[in-house]
Parts: C-alpha cells; sequence; structure tokens
C-alpha cells in the first residue's frame, strides 16, 4: 500500500508539473538548486552543479563560474557535446562592457545541460562535484524533463 500512494503521488506531481507552463527559472548556486516555476509557484525543483569554481559572477572566459544575474534560455541545442543543452543569453551587455574594460573575453556557450555524451551513466559520481566549465549540469533523466518543460524564450534568474 506504502508502495502504491508513493507511485500515485509521484504521477500527481508529474502531471501537475507538465499542465503548468514553466515562466521562470531560478538557480541558487549557495543551495545547488534550480527550481522551474508557473506563475510564481515552484512546479519542479532540481539538484544541479556548477563551474569548477563557483563562487562569484562569471568574469571571463575559462574563469570556470557560472555567471549570475538575469539572462535569457534563448535557444535549445540537441547536438551538443552534453546530453541535451539549452543556453543562456550570457554574456548580456553589461557582461561584455565589464570584459572589455578588464581587457578579456567574457567568454560564452553557458548552458543547462546533461552529463558529458556518453558518461551518462556517471551523473550519480559526477552530480557531487562543481565540475563545469560554467554550465549548469542536471543528469540526463532530468535534462529529458526540463527539455519538455522550458520554452526558448523563459527567463532565468541566477543568484549566488
Amino acid at each position: 500500500m506504502r508502495y502504491f500512494v508513493l507511485l500515485f503521488s509521484l504521477l500527481i506531481l508529474s502531471v501537475n508539473a507538465a499542465s503548468h507552463e514553466v515562466d521562470y527559472v531560478i538557480v541558487y548556486k549557495s543551495e545547488k538548486k534550480m527550481y522551474l516555476l508557473s506563475e510564481g509557484s515552484r512546479i519542479k525543483e532540481y539538484n544541479v552543479v556548477f563551474g569548477a569554481d563557483p563562487k562569484g559572477h562569471k568574469q571571463q572566459e575559462g574563469d570556470e563560474r557560472t555567471p549570475e544575474g538575469k539572462y535569457i534560455l534563448d535557444y535549445k541545442k540537441s547536438d551538443s557535446s552534453f546530453y541535451k543543452a539549452i543556453h543562456i543569453s550570457y554574456p548580456n551587455e553589461a557582461d561584455k562592457r565589464r570584459a572589455r574594460m578588464n581587457g578579456v573575453s567574457p567568454g560564452g556557450q553557458i548552458m543547462i545541460h546533461g552529463q558529458k555524451n556518453g558518461q551518462g551513466s556517471l551523473s550519480w559520481l559526477a552530480q557531487k562535484f562543481n565540475w563545469t566549465d560554467g554550465c549548469i549540469a542536471v543528469t540526463n533523466a532530468e535534462m529529458d524533463e526540463i527539455w519538455e518543460l522550458v520554452k526558448a524564450g523563459t527567463p532565468i534568474e541566477i543568484f549566488p
């Protein structure tokens, strides 16, 4: 009976999430959490990992930091080196200006993605460490779900 209740609860949560349109994504780096929101309500929650040096806002290419601030999830990339990817619109104009003032490249190609292609079975280990070059990583199963729920054009806000 306990398993039936658990299975039923998971089914209801899945149907509930699928019936709401995701209109905002929030990431809290300090919590290692990403939330999908619909009309201000959290409908999904994920444990995430970041760049290998996650503290602080991304300053330049190669610093292994994940940007902080407001961006747009502007396109989906199914032929990525990682299992599916949704591009984050970093760098914005302020990021470009700051990098130009410091004489560096701001970098780019920051995405939400699954595991490195061919290494999905290691996600149980990979998701315990910050390992990306500045992206936000989830398991492949979670990426399948996010891929279906999040449309291109959805705003994302990344907090420290």
